[in-house]
């Protein structure tokens, strides 16, 4: 499809300081000037591998898109563990509506838990920053059933551990606790998320067992997606109203010693030294460092799924990013690996410079 310009040149003025580690607190950023020439180069990088959408929005308004590679505005498309961020916003609102806390014993609900050693200690909050403990894996995704009776390989809060497990073992949690609202987990998530945002699904992927997929089950368009990153932009606000409140959506947005990288459910710009990097497969062939890319906001964070979706969101620089692209089998298979890059795309966006 036709690339199509909203603006010829974006100029985002930025004062920002870097109080603490969240989304909102962004280190010092130089001023940037987004031109039609970058768009132009960074769309090249994403139409080449394997892209298929791209969509940047400044200030809320759309200001770019490209669909190439068969690509269409109105085609959902599998965002894989793109997914994953969604379930953040589930959890931050049912901490608004009484349903749970975050630093509360995921046993409190798994009550078969309640016996095991390791699993009756662990948390909300380290169950969704993936450091809970249990066995996972990439690839294939559990019932719900099956991923809560995954074993425990390490001590709560001991190591990050990437993979599925942790977000069917939050369905199964959320499932039980709105039992009693006759809601699925993703009933509860398009009416208290998406709805109120005029966010609409086109697919969502569901199990053996009938629940939901949480870890990778989402299709949306670019267009779609786009509306969810500007919510998060917003601080959880809409149009004035308050869907997600600030204070909780911004503990999704803080690391951990395990992985300073990844809040819960997002992938964050924090630096990671290397020995800890070195044990994290997604830091070393996957998401890439872009702490120290000049240009690259400190406060950027993503959400991340196979084939190389994207969704990136910076609140400094007012700034929504999609890119969408195929062969997520084979990615996953490890049989291709995308030369898209994160470092590539986004300097090639924000400066215009390959290096």
């Amino acid at each position: 499809m036709r690339t199509q310009f909203c603006s010829g040149i974006i100029v985002l003025l930025m004062a920002v300081s870097c109080a603490r580690p969240t989304v909102t607190s962004p280190a010092p950023t130089p001023t940037m000037t987004i031109t039609a020439e970058n768009l132009k180069l960074a769309a090249a990088h994403n139409a080449a591998n394997d892209g298929i959408s791209m969509l940047v929005m400044v200030d809320g308004k759309i200001i770019f898109e490209d669909y190439p590679n068969g690509g269409a505005p109105n085609r959902p498309h599998e965002l894989a563990s793109g997914t994953k961020s969604f379930s953040c916003a589930m959890a931050v609102a049912a901490v608004a509506d009484g349903l749970l806390n975050l630093d509360e014993r995921v046993a409190d609900t798994l009550t078969e838990w309640r016996a095991d050693p390791r699993k009756s200690k662990m948390t909300i909050r380290q169950l969704l920053s993936l450091t809970g403990g249990q066995a996972t894996g990439i690839g294939d995704v559990p019932t719900y059933a099956q991923a809560i009776q995954a074993p425990m390989l390490y001590e709560p809060g001991e190591r990050f551990q990437y993979g599925a497990v942790p977000f069917q073992v939050f369905g199964e949690v959320m499932r039980r606790k709105l039992e009693p609202r006759k809601q699925s987990p993703l009933d509860y998530l398009k009416a208290r998320v998406f709805e109120p945002i005029g966010l609409k699904v086109g697919h969502w992927r569901h199990g053996a067992d009938g629940n939901p997929h949480l870890p990778s089950g989402a299709f949306l368009t670019a267009r779609e997606w786009a509306k969810y990153g500007e919510l998060i932009r917003l601080g959880g606000t809409w149009e004035g109203k308050t869907i997600l409140p600030a204070q909780t959506l911004d503990e999704c947005f803080r690391g951990t010693p395990q992985n300073p990288a990844y809040g819960l459910t997002w992938w964050l710009n924090r630096e990671v030294s290397p020995d800890v990097r070195a044990t994290i497969r997604q830091l070393t062939t996957g998401t890439e460092e872009l702490w120290n890319v000049s240009g690259v906001p400190r406060d950027l964070v993503m959400a991340a799924g196979a084939g190389k979706q994207r969704l990136y969101v910076s609140r400094s620089l007012n700034l929504v990013v999609v890119r969408q692209a195929t062969r997520i089998l084979e990615s996953l298979a490890g049989t291709h690996r995308s030369g898209f890059s994160d470092v590539e795309f986004l300097r090639l966006l924000l400066t215009g410079k390959s290096k």
